[in-house]
């Protein structure tokens, strides 16, 4: 698996789980979950590969975007 595939297989996996995340903590949509995860900057940082971002685990970029969620931005 070339570099690519890993980081982009790493972060189709934290938007999985975050989606997942959303849906318990909001009872959300599948929808209206992928939605928000894919308009919100946490998604725009996760998808810049030179930040490591999505090299955390999924948790620690839930807890971005929970923040995000819950202001409206990221603090």
């Amino acid at each position: 698996m070339s570099q690519q595939q890993q980081q982009n297989f790493l972060i189709a996996y934290t938007i999985d789980r975050m989606t997942e995340f959303l849906i318990e903590d909001y009872n959300l949509t599948i929808a209206t979950a992928l939605q928000f995860i894919y308009n919100s900057s946490t998604y725009q940082k996760l998808n810049q590969t030179e930040n490591g971002l999505y090299e955390q685990s999924p948790s620690y970029v839930y807890e971005i975007l929970n923040k995000e969620y819950q202001l409206g931005h990221i603090a």
